[in-house]
């Protein structure tokens, strides 16, 4: 409605278009959504600014949580929560997983393996995961984009 109506960035047609490609893509939808709109309206430099600017709030917030995550741990509300806190990250791997293996790639699905035999197995740091994963990406990206010139 804002980049719509209010602002007459995007048609409203081209609008339904960005939101089903970011709802078709894995990921967040608020970050998939950043990232058509920011693209659509400023190239590359949107695709940033709205990556971070939807990203910094919630991770900031979370910050903030985790340093008093100790003063409130053994609180009865906060140890129920944590069954529900546990289903959403079982549902969400299982979407997640599910959305690789249906795409038939077998990088994405190597990937996917390694990333659990690594953080599972060998009880690697989930951050050297997420940033390893992240390099094999920006290379695949990089190689498959050569590749289609």
């Amino acid at each position: 409605k804002k980049f719509v109506d209010d602002y007459h960035w995007i048609e409203e047609n081209e609008m339904l278009d960005l939101v089903a490609i970011a709802q078709s893509s894995p990921g967040a939808i608020a970050v998939n959504g950043a990232i058509v709109v920011g693209y659509k309206l400023a190239g590359i430099l949107g695709t940033i600014v709205a990556i971070i600017g939807t990203v910094i709030p919630p991770f900031l917030i979370i910050s903030i949580i985790s340093f008093c995550y100790n003063a409130f741990r053994s609180n009865y509300f906060v140890e129920g929560m944590q069954a529900g806190v546990g289903a959403v990250i079982a549902s969400v791997s299982y979407e997640m997983g599910a959305g690789i293996i249906s795409k038939k790639d077998v990088v994405s699905v190597l990937i996917m393996i390694g990333a659990f035999i690594a953080a599972c197995i060998f009880n690697i740091n989930v951050i050297f995961i997420v940033i390893i994963s992240g390099i094999i990406g920006i290379i695949r990206t990089c190689v498959i984009g050569k590749e289609r010139m």
